[in-house]
C-alpha cells in the first residue's frame, strides 16, 4: 500500500506535539499510523511541556496536532480534523446511526476511562518514583533525562495535585475501569468490534485509553518492567477479563507500523 502524501503538493507535514507514555497521545498516534498519515513527532516530558504548550495553544495539555500551521488540541477533534482531510481508510462507520454510536462509544470512554484510569494507574506507579522518574522520560536526550531527574519531585508533586492522584481518586479509577471493561464486553459485536463489522474509532479509543494496564508489545515506545509491585497487583487482576483481551488483540490486528518521519527529515 503506498504511502500518501500528508497533503497533496504540500512538503508541510503534520506535527504532533506528544508525551510518549499517555493514553491519549497514543489514541491520535494510532489514528495516524493507521490513516498510514506521514507526521513529524516532537515528544516532551510532562511538566517542562507546560510552557511551550501554553505559548502554542493558550492551554497545557497534549496532544497537540499542527497541521497547516494551525494547532488542534484534544484528541476527539484531532482525529475529526483528520478524518476529514484524509477519509481513507475510515474510522468513522459510514451509515449515520453507527457513526453515530462509535462516537457515542468513544465519548463514553473519554471520559469514563481515560481520566480514571490515567489516576489509578499513576497512584500505583508513584509507590516507586524511580520507576516512574524512568517510565516518563523513556527515549528523552540524556541532558533533559539529567534536567527531569532533578526536578522530578516537584513534578510528581504537580502531578497529584492536577489529576487529584490520591487513595480516593485511585478507588474511584478502580471502580471506573472495571465500569469500562464492562462496556466493552456488553457492546462487543459478533464481528468482534464495537460497532458494525469493522475496525472503527470506537475500538481504537477502548483499546488505546486501556494501554497503560494492558501493555501491548505494539504499544510503539518502550514499557518498562517489571511494574512496580502495586501496579504489577492491579494489572494482574484485571488481564482475565475478556475486555482486557480484547483490547490486546485489537492491539495486534490493528496497531500497524509507525507513519512517524525520521527526525534527520
Amino acid at each position: 500500500m503506498a504511502v500518501k502524501e500528508s497533503k497533496p503538493g504540500s512538503q508541510l507535514a503534520p506535527v504532533l506535539w506528544q508525551f510518549r507514555y499517555s493514553h491519549f497521545n497514543e489514541k491520535v498516534r494510532w489514528a495516524l499510523d493507521f490513516k498510514r498519515i506521514r507526521h513529524t513527532r516532537r515528544s516532551v516530558l510532562p511538566g517542562p511541556h507546560a510552557p511551550r504548550m501554553l505559548w502554542l495553544t493558550g492551554q497545557k495539555a497534549v496532544p497537540v496536532l499542527v497541521l497547516d500551521g494551525k494547532p488542534i488540541v484534544d484528541s476527539t477533534r484531532i482525529i475529526e480534523t483528520v478524518e476529514e482531510r484524509w477519509p481513507d481508510p475510515p474510522l468513522y462507520p459510514r451509515e449515520e446511526s453507527a457513526r453515530r454510536r462509535a462516537v457515542e462509544i468513544e465519548a463514553f470512554f473519554d471520559e469514563e476511562l481515560g481520566p480514571h484510569l490515567r489516576r489509578a494507574w499513576f497512584f500505583e506507579l508513584l509507590h516507586d518514583p524511580a520507576y516512574c522518574l524512568a517510565q516518563l522520560s523513556a527515549g528523552a536526550a540524556p541532558i533533559a533525562r539529567r534536567m527531569f531527574r532533578l526536578a522530578f519531585p516537584m513534578i510528581s508533586a504537580v502531578m497529584k495535585m492536577d489529576m487529584k492522584i490520591d487513595a480516593a481518586g485511585a478507588e474511584i479509577g478502580r471502580t471506573k475501569i472495571l465500569a469500562a471493561l464492562d462496556r466493552v464486553e456488553a457492546e462487543l459485536q459478533p464481528s468482534g468490534y464495537l460497532v458494525g463489522d469493522h475496525f472503527s474509532v470506537a475500538d481504537l479509543t477502548a483499546a488505546a485509553l486501556f494501554s497503560p494496564v494492558v501493555m501491548p508489545p505494539e504499544f510503539p515506545y518502550p514499557l518498562l518492567t517489571p511494574l512496580p509491585a502495586p501496579a504489577a497487583r492491579l494489572r494482574d487482576s484485571l488481564a482475565q477479563r475478556r475486555g482486557f483481551l480484547w483490547a490486546a488483540d485489537i492491539y495486534r490486528r490493528h496497531r500497524g507500523p509507525t507513519m512517524e518521519l525520521p527526525e534527520a527529515q
